[in-house]
């Protein structure tokens, strides 16, 4: 498996999406309006569908990173995507004893990078299907498209499905996904 270009593949999909951006309307996540002026934090926040993850993020002490300059991209599991761990798990990370655990597990949501969900999956094809994303937290995740969906496979071989894609921020982009992403055991 490839190791997607991230740097090459950025430059590449600012251009090409920079037109469309422009045109494009930020989708609507969890009841509230996107907005591409505002943070990923400002926005996720607004969320209904990602307390959970706001909880963690803010737990972590993440807030201040993720409200930086990035560029980021957040692959954003739902409530539903936490709610779906084994019972007792986001509690026991959240306690501050995990601290480093919770980040390692947030930190591999991110890319260092700005990147859309139309060049990861070109890159996805352009390498015969699949990708490999280097994450912030030095997870290897797969990327993949099967029917028309973009997938994530996580380092335990759990495939979460990208649900939202494109969420446009002033410091990168948002992917809601419909799973948590794990590092590998």
């Amino acid at each position: 498996m490839h190791r997607y270009p991230v740097r090459l593949a950025f430059a590449g999909a600012l251009f090409a999406g920079t037109a469309v951006a422009a045109l494009a309307e930020n989708p609507m996540v969890g009841g509230a309006a996107m907005y591409p002026q505002k943070n990923i934090i400002e926005n996720a926040i607004n969320s209904a569908d990602h307390t959970t993850l706001v909880a963690a993020v803010k737990a972590a002490g993440l807030v201040g990173t993720l409200e930086g300059a990035g560029p980021f991209t957040v692959f954003a599991p739902t409530n539903e995507a936490f709610a779906a761990l084994p019972t007792g798990t986001v509690e026991t990370l959240l306690k501050p004893e995990n601290k480093d655990q919770l980040t390692k597990v947030l930190t591999c949501h991110v890319l260092a990078a700005d990147e859309m969900a139309a060049a990861i999956e070109k890159a996805a094809a352009d390498y015969g299907g699949s990708v490999g994303l280097k994450t912030v937290g030095g997870c290897e995740f797969t990327a993949m498209v099967k029917d028309g969906t973009l997938m994530i496979r996580d380092g335990q071989g759990n495939v979460a499905d990208v649900t939202i894609a494109d969420v446009q921020q002033s410091n990168g982009v948002i992917h809601v996904i419909d799973k948590v992403l794990l590092p590998a055991s």
